[in-house]
């Protein structure tokens, strides 16, 4: 400005390479104008070399880390040429912690920090600085930036990304398996010494795993490590920056290695011989013993699989293996008789479902067992020769036959004597008894095929001497048919000739049914019977194949002589001993078309097709008349139901209070209502109707004079309250139901008649009361109130 070369120094204290403190003095200037500007050398090819003009250019200065001293630490100067030291110079840093982290003396350009810095924290500081005038505010010097890089120092430990660490190594591994590799992280500068260089090492878990130095690799480091022997190891490891060197920072972490299982370990009985004791008793399908073999090795390479490879008593026995125990279940496959056998002796093998090859030299994986089966003796119920018996009777036996006999006898070596007996519950009818001693069965009841062809009954077995050992079999009795029933009409046939009928015309088929069953099938006869051959109107063809015809035996027919038939028919059997019987067909005369379709019977006819006797219509006329008795007597009912009271509440005792809440106008009110009334019993309504019902007919009522009494009549009260009796009872509106009517008479006798003022307004003419004053002192007051002259009363 103004051409006037103006120069900005700074100053900056720099430290060395290695770290130890160093001042170094760089000086960097600015040429804004071409004053100077001219031939400064000659380049290699001799080319003049002239100085280009050029704005600051600032290196990358270094401060140092962690400072510890009490003073602010010094970075560097500002200076500008323009800056005469008359304090007319200001000088401005902006940026990166500028203010807070770094200030500026605005008068010498001084810059120092104010705080300690971390490098982890922040690496570098990207600041600008300017001179400008301080009274106009005009700046000497364009802004400039230059940064201030940290310098790091060894400050921080490496650390592990995990604590602990967890690994699984299969046992018996070789030398040099990778296991698990650790990895470490120092936040010191990687680019600038050995401050973040890691270096692994072992500090536990030696002679049996390394770990890679550089890599953090951690290896096993002994063959033949057996998890049976040790699973579990526990293994420290050292990362250290300076490349491990003395003075380094260090960190440790724990890596837990577990030693995974294989099959390297055969399963083993823990006896050759076992022997087991067995009731004969046991159930096939029951488990009989459980033996077990022992592996070190653990899940699958524990698993196992047992089995039979020989035995004296084939199919006897079988093994299982239990999967969640590994146990060998024997299971019995046929029933044990201790009478039979009464011992058994298997050979098992035991052998590892899992085999690994690698380790076909540490085998054979299998073990082999004798094991001793005894069978004890049980006291067993009786055994009966047969699962199941089957007998036959026929239906007409007699009672106490014998049909058929049961056996069972005791297997035990006592052969306790056996009994017999039926399950009631399987013969309740008690149709069927055995004998107990030999078991014959036999018939206590007739038997009938037609009712029960089968009879299903469990004979129960017993040892005499222990009468809880039961057995039970089914017995399966058939009832055999003997021909004991007559055949019949297959069906109820409802028969009609037509009145224009011709001679052998066929007017029905029938057929017949009988409950018994021949072996061959059935065969029936039909004819007519023999009291109605020789005068019969119809005639009865055998069709040879169970069914015959009814036909005509003449021209016509008429309903008006004769309206119904009836034709007995004989339907006989041809088994042994032959059944018979004679079934009566119903036939109708009807009136037919030309084609000989019915067209009308008579009422009777009619009547019997539809199934209404005349006994029916009766009964099915009186029951509507009966209808309409019922329906008429509750009309009535209802008609008499209106006349009710209108009050049927249980309150309603006929003494009921009425209020009608009118107040009287005092003595002068002499519209209101007859006061009078109330002073005399004689003064009543002239007629006194019921409020709780709707009179139908007004009666006047009936009124007697009453008889004033007297002080010499002491039977004034009874007169008074006989009439009043006289008049209720014969009052039509009074209630039908008991009442309670309460009476309260004066009388007429006192000597002073009565005080009421009521009665004056009744009263013709004026009163004395003078006389008040002569009753002594308890009528002063009346006498002073009524008593006295009219002008006084006036006034």
């Amino acid at each position: 400005m103004d051409g006037r070369r103006v120069c900005l120094l700074m100053v900056l204290w720099a430290m060395t390479h290695l770290g130890s403190p160093g001042l170094g003095l760089r000086a960097l200037r600015r040429t804004t104008g071409g004053r100077r500007a001219g031939l400064t050398g000659q380049d290699a090819n001799g080319v003049p070399l002239r100085r280009s003009k050029r704005g600051w250019m600032w290196n990358q200065f270094f401060l140092l880390e962690e400072y510890t001293g009490t003073d602010m630490q010094y970075v560097g100067k500002l200076h500008s040429d323009s800056d005469r030291g008359d304090g007319s110079v200001k000088y401005v840093l902006t940026g990166e912690g500028a203010g807070s982290l770094f200030k500026i003396d605005e008068k010498s350009g001084d810059i120092h920090a104010t705080k300690r810095l971390d490098r982890e924290e922040k690496a570098y500081y990207i600041l600008h600085a300017k001179a400008v005038n301080r009274f106009t505010n005009e700046a000497l010097e364009g802004e400039s930036e230059f940064i201030i890089k940290i310098h790091d120092i060894n400050d921080n430990e490496p650390r592990f990304t995990k604590d602990p660490y967890m690994a699984r190594v299969p046992e018996m591994s070789d030398i040099g398996t990778s296991v698990i590799q650790v990895t470490a992280t120092d936040a010191d500068d990687a680019t600038y010494g050995n401050s973040a260089k890691v270096v692994y090492s072992i500090l536990e878990g030696q002679p049996y795993f390394s770990v890679d130095p550089e890599t953090g690799l951690i290896k096993t480091a002994l063959p033949g490590m057996d998890r049976e022997v040790k699973e579990n190891y526990q293994v420290v490891i050292q990362a250290k920056d300076m490349a491990g060197q003395m003075g380094g920072l260090s960190g440790t972490t724990t890596v837990s290695i577990t030693l995974s299982d294989v099959n390297d370990n055969p399963p083993r009985f823990t006896k050759t011989l076992y022997e087991f004791r067995v009731p004969e008793s046991n159930e096939v399908g029951s488990a009989v013993e459980v033996i077990r073999a022992m592996d070190a090795d653990i899940g699958q390479n524990a698993e196992m699989d047992y089995r039979i490879i020989g035995s004296d008593g084939p199919g006897m026995f079988d093994i299982t293996t239990n999967r969640s125990t590994q146990d060998g279940v024997i299971v019995l496959r046929k029933p044990l008789d201790f009478e039979r056998k009464r011992q058994y002796s298997l050979r098992v093998q035991v052998e590892n479902s899992h085999i690994n090859p690698r380790f076909y030299s540490m085998g054979p994986f299998r073990d082999e067992a004798t094991i001793k089966i005894v069978v004890e003796d049980v006291d067993e119920p009786p055994v009966f020769e047969r699962a199941s018996y089957v007998m036959e009777v026929k239906e007409d036996a007699a009672r106490n036959t014998v049909i058929g006999s049961v056996s069972a006898s005791d297997p035990d070596n006592k052969s306790s004597p056996v009994r017999y007996s039926i399950d009631r519950l399987t013969d309740m009818d008690h149709v069927f008894n055995i004998h107990p001693d030999n078991g014959s069965v036999f018939i206590l009841r007739d038997l009938d095929r037609e009712e029960n062809a089968w009879h299903n009954i469990s004979v129960t077995a017993y040892e005499l001497n222990n009468a809880q050992q039961i057995s039970r079999v089914p017995v399966y009795i058939r009832v055999l048919d003997v021909n004991d029933n007559a055949p019949t009409f297959a069906t109820n046939y409802e028969t009609f000739v037509c009145e224009n009928a011709k001679a052998n015309q066929r007017i029905q088929t029938i057929s017949a049914t009988d409950p018994d069953e021949p072996l061959v099938g059935h065969r029936f006869f039909f004819s007519l019977a023999q009291e109605a051959a020789g005068k019969a109107n119809f005639s009865v063809r055998d069709n040879k194949d169970n069914t015959a015809g009814i036909l005509t035996r003449r021209n016509s027919y008429s309903s008006l002589q004769k309206s119904v038939y009836h034709v007995p028919v004989v339907i006989s059997d041809g088994e042994f001993p032959m059944q018979s019987s004679t079934n009566t067909l119903t036939i109708r005369v009807c009136t037919c078309d030309r084609e000989g379709n019915m067209k009308l019977c008579n009422a009777e006819a009619l009547t019997a097709r539809a199934g209404l006797s005349t006994g029916a219509l009766v009964a099915i006329l009186l029951c509507v008349i009966i209808l309409l008795m019922i329906v008429v007597l509750f009309a009535a009912l209802r008609r008499q139901r209106k006349k009710e009271p209108l009050i049927i509440s249980k309150e309603d005792v006929r003494d009921n209070v009425v209020s009608y809440n009118d107040e009287g106008g005092g003595e002068e009110d002499t519209q209101a209502f007859d006061i009078g009334t109330l002073r005399n019993p004689e003064a009543i309504e002239e007629s006194k109707q019921r409020r709780d019902i709707v009179p139908e007919t007004f009666y006047p009522p009936v009124r007697r004079p009453v008889l004033p009494p007297t002080r010499d009549n002491n039977g004034d009260v009874r007169d008074f309250i006989n009439q009043r009796l006289q008049d209720n009872d014969s009052d039509p509106t009074a209630p039908p139901y008991d009442s309670l009517a309460t009476y309260a008479y004066e009388g007429n006798g006192s000597v002073a008649e009565s005080l009421s003022s009521l009665e004056s307004v009744t009263t013709e003419g004026d009163q004395d009361y003078n006389y008040l004053s002569e009753w002594g002192p308890r009528f002063k007051k009346l006498a002073d109130m009524y008593g006295g002259d009219d002008s006084d009363r006036d006034s």
